[in-house]
């Protein structure tokens, strides 16, 4: 199993422990919301398109609340199942989907008040520094300063080029997280203070 099946079956157990009304980190949306932008996403590319373009953001949203309306069950079975075959998620699950996964599974964990973070996994790891070397350069595009992340091993990547960097270091899994716009995550920020203020707060959405 890859890495982006591990992180599935894991949010999906979640799921199913937590039930579909517990809070997630993607506020306001509560678990069956999260589930039901998950199948959407793999399964109605039709809708899916209005998660990144806001013209089609209102067919995108009645289409996640038809899916967050089935019984839980059967909203958690179609999460743990995955993409149908004739969805392009098939071929490319662990390229578009580990990070993703994982980042959504830290969701619901990271919702409970006695969150702790995972223990480093060389495999997760080297999967999800793939994609944060890529995506990091979208998320913090809009940063005034430089951005430099840095793995506790010292490898690092420059996301933004600019002025003033600011280093942000952490184990891989957390600096993902903040790439992805989470605050529940345990990273340490070097630099000038007000340089580091400014990468506190840049807009890290896609």
């Amino acid at each position: 199993m890859g890495v982006a099946q591990d992180e599935r079956r894991l949010l999906s157990e979640l799921f199913a422990e937590v039930g579909p009304d517990a809070p997630t980190l993607c506020d306001p949306w509560r678990t069956r919301d999260l589930a039901a932008h998950l199948v959407l996403r793999e399964r109605r590319p039709d809708a899916a398109a209005g998660i990144l373009v806001k013209p089609l953001a209102g067919h995108t949203r009645k289409v996640q609340d038809a899916y967050a309306a089935k019984p839980w069950d059967e909203l958690v079975a179609l999460v743990r199942t995955g993409p149908p075959k004739w969805s392009p998620y098939v071929l490319l699950d662990e390229l578009v989907n580990s990070v993703e996964y994982f980042v959504h599974h830290e969701d619901v964990r990271r919702a409970a008040a006695d969150w702790r973070p995972r223990s480093p996994d060389p495999v997760r790891d080297a999967a999800l520094w793939s994609g944060l070397r890529r995506v990091g350069k979208l998320t913090y595009r809009s940063s005034p300063v430089g951005v430099v992340l840095r793995r506790p091993d010292g490898e690092s990547v420059t996301v933004k080029a600019g002025s003033n960097p600011v280093v942000l270091t952490g184990q891989v899994s957390e600096l993902v997280l903040h790439a992805f716009g989470r605050e529940r995550v345990e990273v340490e920020f070097d630099g000038d203070p007000d340089a580091v203020a400014a990468v506190e707060n840049v807009n890290r959405s896609l």
